[in-house]
């Protein structure tokens, strides 16, 4: 007996020791000589330089599945059968990310994209690629960085993500199961590949730019349901047209608005960008009903980068869509109501551009960016980092290493933020309401775009990072007393770094918009 419980705890000291080993790994910081602080302050302005490219990074879904019992998830064990595509004898899964595990797609309806902008003033050169995924953590943006050609020049790159809940996992958290990942390694492989492609040819398509200015600020309004109190937007629709200033052709346009791309639902199994696609399409190709062209679309490549997110703003089941020309409403989530809200959005944005407020062809690029560690305070993201599930390890004792920036073009500027921001934080409208757990003030004041420089005010959600929900530390909530009376605990803190997020975040962007002011 006593050579049984020797033998035991040896067992169970090697059980530790390969835990405590596996979890170290995981946890390791991945490029712990990363640390980025870029200042490029008070140069002249000069002529500026764009270029535009869009390259797919739609994933191969060779197998399709019969789901029986119609709850969206893969369950052979419930007589759930599977089409082997390519003939390997295995069933090969994408998983979807944004609502549930277990989700593999079905099909692909639209292509996804990396698409890429780049903008130059002769002496800086920054590049901006948005890609249809749920997220992108800040290790793999470092290692896309890495993979754009040296030759391109690029002083700084921004990597942000449309948030499509109808898109693959890049980011492990909607796999198979909570314990598994989601990421198929191959496709990331290429979904990196692709994106620095992208940045890497819109290089090479530079031609001297035209900026032409435009915003519907109120438009998309109808669009858009807040789930949560207290209701502040972020809906408005921000554009740039860039004109080739030579010939006049459009090579492209950034298009920035504040929207969860989820107004499919839960049901959808197939791939696609949700309604940014028509957003996109309507904007390029024109705005059609039924087979009739009712505007005119202006070509080149549509970016559409997502404002603040969190909060949580939705095109929900519940929220009606109205198709701008037939009037046909949709409520149910489908395709035919993600084609509703994009072709509204583009109707919205053309009409913006046909009018656009200021046109410039000259401006200095000033970018303030820097690495800042962020602490990591969710149980359950900690579970997930030390499992390797969630592949970005940690720097410190459980911290984060994300990322900031601030631009400056001109007129315009730009604020990254590495996650949902909730809207107030953005445009004002923090509270303090009752049922609050840290009984405080709004700490996250004054508003960010307060704070911004210039008449145009651009915010990247999901940039250089996701970490997920960004929420006033005065509204915070997971203890009773609930705020607003609700009976539980609100939406959102579950898929939270913690509650110091949203001030460290405040309190480095003032600090970055002051130096750039």
């Amino acid at each position: 007996m006593k050579r049984f419980f020797k033998y035991l705890g040896a067992g169970m000291l090697l059980l530790v020791l390969v835990l405590v080993t596996l979890f170290g790994y995981n946890l390791k910081d991945q490029y712990p000589d990363y640390h980025l602080n870029l200042k490029i302050l008070n140069n002249p302005p000069a002529k500026l330089s764009a270029g535009f490219a869009a390259l797919p990074i739609t994933p191969a879904v060779p197998d399709r599945w019969d789901d029986k019992n119609k709850n969206e998830e893969y369950e052979p064990e419930e007589g759930e059968t599977f089409t082997d595509g390519n003939g390997n004898g295995k069933f090969d899964p994408i998983w979807i990310a944004g609502f549930s595990n277990n989700k593999p797609a079905n099909g692909i309806h639209d292509e996804v994209w990396a698409r890429a902008m780049v903008l130059e003033d002769g002496k800086t050169r920054l590049a901006i690629v948005v890609l249809d995924a749920i997220g992108f953590m800040n290790n793999d943006v470092i290692d896309l960085r890495g993979r754009i050609s040296r030759e391109s020049g690029i002083t700084y790159a921004i990597v942000t993500s449309t948030h499509t809940h109808e898109g693959p996992d890049l980011l492990g958290l909607w796999g198979e199961s909570p314990f598994k990942s989601g990421i198929n390694p191959a496709h990331m492989e290429y979904v990196k590949n692709q994106a620095a492609k992208a940045i890497d040819q819109a290089v090479k398509n530079i031609r001297p730019a035209r900026l032409s200015i435009s915003q519907d600020l109120t438009g998309a309004i109808p669009l858009v349901l807040d789930t949560r109190k207290p209701e502040v937007f972020d809906s408005g629709l921000r554009m740039i047209q860039f004109l080739d200033r030579e010939n006049g052709q459009t090579m492209g346009t950034l298009i920035n608005h504040g929207n969860h791309p989820e107004t499919l639902w839960s049901g959808n199994l197939q791939i696609t960008s949700d309604f940014p696609h028509y957003v996109r399409e309507g904007i390029e190709k024109g705005v059609y009903h039924k087979d009739s062209l009712v505007l005119p679309g202006v070509g080149g490549v549509v970016v559409y980068a997502s404002g603040a997110v969190g909060g949580l703003m939705t095109t929900h089941p519940r929220l009606t869509i109205k198709d701008p020309f037939s009037g046909e409403e949709f409520k149910e989530p489908t395709f035919e109501k993600a084609a509703a809200q994009g072709k509204s959005m583009a109707n919205l944005a053309l009409l913006a551009m046909a009018n656009p407020e200021e046109i410039i062809d000259s401006a200095a690029i000033s970018i303030i960016a820097k690495t800042l560690p962020i602490p990591l305070d969710n149980n359950m993201f900690k579970l997930a980092a030390m499992l390797g599930i969630m592949k970005r390890g940690t720097t410190g004792w459980m911290k984060m290493k994300s990322e900031l920036a601030v631009v400056k073009i001109g007129p315009i500027s730009i604020v990254t933020i590495p996650g949902e921001l909730y809207p107030e934080i953005l445009n004002g409208g923090v509270e303090a309401p009752a049922g609050q757990d840290f009984n405080i003030a709004p700490v996250e004041i004054p508003a960010i775009r307060e704070m911004m420089p210039g008449k145009y005010k651009f915010m990247f959600g999901l940039a250089n990072d996701e970490i997920g929900y960004i929420i006033p530390k005065s509204q915070w909530d997971v203890k009773a007393p609930y705020t607003y009376g609700k009976e539980g605990s609100p939406y959102g803190e579950v898929n939270s770094l913690g509650a110091e997020t949203a001030p460290i975040i405040h309190r480095n962007i003032k600090a970055m918009l002051e130096e750039l002011k």
